[in-house]
């Protein structure tokens, strides 16, 4: 574990910045970042600034996300920002230099968290390390600064499991909870980042192990959009790990099509999954715990500890 403190205060800039632009918009120049980082290493072989850019100090989720989220949590408390689970709001507009500070220190405690995660046997090299990361730091920040608990109580008072259905005020994407249509757009989505990953992997074996994030890079630069107020869909959870699914089976069975077949399943079981933690945890409080991050990380789990037995 590193205790380069050149590296800690990079992650204090990161969360910094995070919270100045906000955690939706953050999390969205991971994906416009991660677009260049996979043309350098096409054209280079080199996943320098992935490493260091797209998921490093500078807007690697684990630290730019949940530096946003972590002080969006405390704004709240605070009561300078009103809305329930507020993310996409620009922070730096309150001009409160604490909230930004708050975002820099859990910048800290995210590369803090990501390091250790990587030290834990088995699960550090087989799960998403900035995805449970963001999920512990989302959890960190309701702790601290919520008033519902990490799990809190139905709005209109409901018990038993008519408590975690979603409603107009408490509710994640409103436009794609429903479970049929969900699982529509998982396939979907899943089956052109699926295809992807095979093109591009076969077509560039050199950087296979950059350009399998092309469909994730994609879903998340949508979400500039999402924050501007167009109905986008949330897809990364769905296109990260259909492409991871993908990449591994291709391997395996020296098949693109049954590659892509093994990951259209695995992206709609993560898009029902993430749409399971919203209504668990997501909607049952008052700040934000990421549903795409607490499916990403057991699903990443799931696809690499299956292709490991093959």
């Amino acid at each position: 574990m590193s205790t380069d403190i050149v590296m800690y205060l990079a992650a204090f800039g990161g969360g910094f910045l995070g919270a100045t632009f906000g955690g939706l918009f953050a999390f969205s120049f991971v994906g416009v970042t991660l677009l260049i980082g996979i043309a350098v290493a096409i054209a280079t072989g080199d996943a320098a600034w992935i490493n260091l850019i797209s998921f490093g100090p500078f807007f690697g989720p684990h630290v730019s996300f949940a530096g946003g989220v972590g002080a969006a949590a405390y704004a709240y408390r605070k009561g300078y920002l009103t809305g329930l689970r507020d993310i996409a709001t620009p922070l730096v507009s309150l001009a409160k230099p604490d909230v930004l500070i708050v975002g820099g220190l859990f910048g800290v405690f995210g590369q803090i968290v990501f390091q250790i995660v990587g030290l834990v046997p088995w699960l550090g090299a087989n799960t998403d390390q900035p995805g449970i990361t963001v999920v512990i730091a989302g959890i960190l920040a309701r702790l601290v600064f919520g008033k519902t608990g990490i799990i809190g109580p139905n709005s209109e008072g409901l018990t038993g499991s008519a408590r975690f259905r979603p409603n107009d005020k408490d509710c994640w994407v409103r436009y794609q909870e429903g479970w049929g249509n969900l699982t529509i757009l998982a396939f979907g989505v899943s089956l052109i980042a699926g295809w992807g990953t095979v093109a591009l992997a076969q077509a560039f074996p050199e950087a296979a192990g950059s350009v399998w994030l092309l469909g994730f890079a994609l879903s998340a630069t949508s979400l500039i959009f999402l924050t501007l107020g167009a109905a986008i869909p949330v897809t990364h959870h769905m296109t990260l790990i259909s492409s991871l699914a993908a990449l591994n089976f291709l391997e395996i069975t020296g098949s693109p099509l049954a590659a892509i077949l093994i990951g259209i399943v695995f992206g709609i079981i993560s898009a029902l999954l993430a749409e399971g933690f919203s209504r668990l945890w997501q909607i049952r409080g008052d700040t934000h715990i990421d549903p795409p991050a607490s499916a990403i990380w057991p699903m990443t789990c799931v696809v690499l500890g299956i292709a490991s037995l093959f």
